[in-house]
């Protein structure tokens, strides 16, 4: 378990409340939304980066895509969302603890949000 604020919410040392949760991840509300809808999807074991990823995180991977499939349709969000991953400081990750970002609620254009 990893002991960044994700690890410590998974392991219960943080509360949190999950939106869904499953053996291999879960999903909370991100603390500074920056949509109406902005959900994380973090898996409970710890990938530091994407980068970081090896072959035998396959699995773990497609997990989470599917993870946010799901959390997107229980939020009434599955016709239009972003699913963002940020890879590295200059990428914008502050967490060192993979994690999905499932933005919604807005209009989306070119790349960026509207609104």
């Amino acid at each position: 378990m990893s002991d960044s604020i994700f690890g410590k919410i998974i392991s219960g040392e943080i509360p949190s409340e999950f939106l869904y949760e499953d053996e291999h991840c879960i999903a909370i509300n991100d603390i500074n939304p920056q949509a109406p809808v902005h959900v994380l999807v973090i898996p409970k074991r710890c990938i530091e980066k994407l980068s970081d990823a090896q072959d035998d995180d396959q699995a773990l991977l497609g997990h989470l895509m599917l993870a946010a499939g799901k959390v997107a349709r229980q939020l009434g969000v599955e016709e239009a969302f972003r699913l963002i991953v940020n890879n590295g400081a200059g990428a914008g990750q502050t967490v060192f603890h993979l994690h999905l970002h499932i933005i919604a609620g807005r209009q989306f254009a070119e790349g960026k949000m509207v609104g």
